[in-house]
């Protein structure tokens, strides 16, 4: 569809603020999620967990919890297959430690008893002997030369030869020639940024409760943001086949990226096989900051050149992500993202991913984004600062925008940067006085979205309503959104369409719930699949009437002639030919699946007021306003949930969250109280704009909008922070003693 097709389309249902379908069993209790499971005769599981950061495992005696009466089964690594593929394998070993353990935190072992209390007291009574080994929880330091090794031979061939065997990979991105452009800057600014980890801070820790039998059949119900993953990580660490596991998403209580990994089912899953009954686990607060998937820890190095008029002449930035005991790929998508924003003649990024013993890394929203672009506008700031410019002018002149080649590689199609900015720019948050001690900052944000595979199925019920079912966990109103698109296609009321999601064994591969991809993705499927069911609906009027089906339109949910020449049969509604599909041929359905691509990339703009006080170096949020292209905004209150969900993440990772590590490498402050994640007292209120640049990629113009909003946070409040404080900040999170520290000299 063209866009000034999607821009003139005329919808009846998306777009508007219909009612949430899950609301009401959440807000009364009754939505199950992960913990909220059981089954008869279960048993409750629990993991012991390395105090060390990084040591041998000399031997386990077990006996004596075996011993204890309620103890059902006990597991180790021993109990889980060797996967060939290093990704399962490391999913094997991060589930319970092989040889050694590589962090704080790191499972060792499970128990498997009768009672919660059992199961605690049994593991203590399970005796490890450890030989310490030096460790890292530095990227910096992990990069060096003689740093400890977390994990040998892990290097991809991308890497230089005699760097550290901690540095499992490299990438690098742009165009244009630095030094050339760099000779005609007037003034270039080099910083150097430093991020900490931060945890994704969802409020259900990880659950699950699984069975498992001796015949390799076995069921999983969990709190995850992808089944189908769960499925086959499940199934490659126990040794069996995926079609034997059946894996079902309970109602999930927030993941934002940091439950599209598995760090308990398998483990429950070998406790079941063993024990012969069904086995329940669920995560502390203190496992799931010590054990599970906090973001990057991030050193990074930006260089910029900029004219007196405000044009970037050249831009550089390298950056060192580490992503814990594992390899991953997280920089590569910080390397790609950390200069789209602009149209440069001459821009480099170089990315380092380095092993340290902290936990695996897991995406965090926008993976890799946020710190990346940290970096780039802080720069961007200070050098719009010192040459006297507008900050918000000099993005305007620097912007991408459609035919732009991008810092990464590709040609921009349609997007939103330049409307964001000026909508920004119009805002009379833009041209509000400041006060002293305040400070005004702006970021923008960018990220790609993702499409990927995907299956729905849409049934229409004899009664005249539509189910449709579809396979991605709902984690930011998905299935809102898809019944809305299912009843604009098929011209019904919205009440009138019921989405569930699926068992694993119910419909076919869908890839996870992440990079904003569902609302786009499955959206795609659901529109192709409620065509496919209307143009089955035009077959069956069309054999009722005894004319041509090529002589039958769908028209505001019924059928209808196509003009004269073909009757005058009044229109047959969606309900009329459901209540006869027995008659004209049996049920009728649609169904779609794709490997969806034209996602479509997003931008956003992030303005904050903040004030310092100099006594104290603590921040408070004074006002933000938060402006980003939806492409199509299906549900506005959800769109509007999402971008301030994301801002407020990003007030937390910017001024107080981070991972605190000892010189002994152990976490020194896995609960929340001493993580300290915003809570309501903490924030102003958000107001959102939503801008509508229809994406060309989907029938509808719909873009991803969840990863965007969490991408500029970062950089805006550090940039007011800066200007508040009178001192350039390069370190994150500002606390009060850090940022008092650097007001002080």
């Amino acid at each position: 569809m063209a866009l000034d097709e999607q821009a003139k389309r005329d919808f009846k249902v998306v777009g508007t603020r219909v009612i949430r379908p899950d609301g009401l069993d959440k807000v009364t209790g009754k939505a199950a999620y992960g913990a909220d499971i059981s089954a008869p005769g279960m048993l409750h599981g629990r993991i012991l967990r390395s105090p060390h950061a990084h040591a041998r495992i000399v031997s386990i005696n077990t006996a004596a919890a075996q011993a204890l009466p309620g103890v059902k089964a006990i597991v180790t690594s021993a109990d889980l297959a060797t996967p060939e593929d290093a990704g399962y394998a490391d999913i094997a070993v991060n589930c319970l430690a092989k040889g050694k353990v590589l962090y704080d935190g790191h499972a060792v072992a499970a128990v498997a008893a009768t009672a919660k209390s059992i199961a605690k007291q049994a593991i203590r009574l399970i005796e490890v002997v450890y030989e310490e080994l030096p460790h890292v929880t530095d990227v910096d330091v992990a990069m060096r030369p003689d740093a400890p090794v977390v994990l040998s031979g892990r290097a991809l061939e991308n890497v230089p030869e005699g760097m550290s065997e901690n540095v499992t990979m490299r990438c690098a991105f742009g165009h244009g020639d630095l030094e050339v452009g760099f000779a005609k800057a007037d003034r270039i600014v080099e910083r150097s940024f430093k991020t900490a980890a931060t945890h994704q801070g969802y409020i259900e820790p990880q659950a699950c409760l699984a069975s498992l039998g001796n015949d390799g059949r076995g069921e999983v119900w969990c709190c995850t943001q992808g089944q189908y993953m769960v499925r086959a990580n499940c199934a490659a660490v126990l040794g069996v086949e995926e079609s034997q596991l059946r894996i079902t998403a309970s109602e999930i209580g927030g993941g934002f990226g940091g439950k599209t990994s598995t760090f308990i089912e398998p483990v429950a899953l070998a406790l079941s096989r063993k024990s012969g009954r069904p086995v329940k686990i669920v995560m502390s607060r203190s496992e799931v900051l010590r054990a599970t998937g906090p973001t990057i820890s991030t050193s990074m190095d930006v260089k910029i050149g900029m004219t007196k008029a405000g044009r970037i002449t050249a831009a550089r930035a390298e950056l060192r992500y580490s992503g814990g005991a594992y390899p991953n790929e997280t920089v590569d998508m910080g390397a790609q993202a950390a200069f789209a924003a602009y149209d440069l003649e001459a821009v480099e990024t170089i990315g380092w991913n380095a092993m340290t013993n902290r936990p695996m890394e897991i995406p965090y929203r926008a993976p890799g984004a946020p710190t990346a672009i940290y970096a780039v506008e802080s720069v961007v700031d200070e050098l719009s600062q010192e040459l006297g410019l507008d900050p918000l002018d000099v993005r305007l002149m620097n912007a991408a925008r459609k035919g732009t080649l991008s810092s990464y590689g590709p040609t921009f199609n349609e997007i939103g940067l330049v409307a964001t900015l000026e909508a920004a720019k119009a805002h009379p948050h833009y041209s509000a006085p400041l006060g002293p001690n305040q400070g005004r900052g702006l970021s923008c944000g960018f990220w790609f979205n993702f499409g990927g595979n995907t299956c729905v199925s849409l049934n229409i019920n004899d009664d005249g309503t539509v189910g449709v079912v579809e396979g991605n966990p709902d984690i930011g109103g998905s299935r809102a959104s898809i019944s809305m698109m299912a009843a604009e296609e098929l011209g019904v009321p919205y009440d009138k369409v019921g989405t569930v999601i699926a068992d694993t064994s119910s419909l076919g591969f869908n890839d996870i719930t992440d990079g904003s991809r569902v609302t786009f993705a499955v959206g795609l499927a659901t529109i192709k699949a409620a065509r496919a069911a209307k143009d089955e609906m035009c077959r069956r009027a069309a054999k009722l009437w005894g004319i041509d089906e090529g002589a039958v339109n769908w028209q505001d949910g019924a059928v209808v002639p196509a003009g004269p020449n073909a009757g005058t049969h009044p229109p047959m509604t969606l309900a009329e030919i459901a209540a006869v599909a027995s008659n004209t041929g049996g049920p009728i359905a649609g169904h779609h699946e794709v490997n969806a691509d034209g996602a479509g990339v997003s931008f956003g703009v992030h303005l904050v007021d903040t004030e310092v006080d100099p006594e104290t170096g603590a921040t408070k949020i004074l006002r933000y306003t938060v402006f980003q292209d939806a492409g199509k905004a299906v549900h506005p209150d959800y769109v509007e949930g999402q971008m301030q969900g994301g801002a407020v993440q990003g007030i937390g990772w910017a001024l107080n969250e981070e991972y605190i590590y000892g010189e002994d490498g152990r976490l020194q402050n896995p609960i929340f109280l001493d993580y300290r994640i915003p809570v309501a007292s903490d924030l102003p209120e958000i107001e959102t704009v939503i801008l509508e640049i229809p994406n060309p990629g989907h029938p509808y113009g719909v873009r991803g909008v969840g990863e965007t909003p969490i991408v500029p946070p970062l950089a805006a409040i550090s940039n007011a922070v800066s200007r508040a404080a009178g001192v350039r900040m390069t370190e994150l999170p500002m606390s009060p003693p850090r940022l008092l520290k650097a007001m002080t000299g």
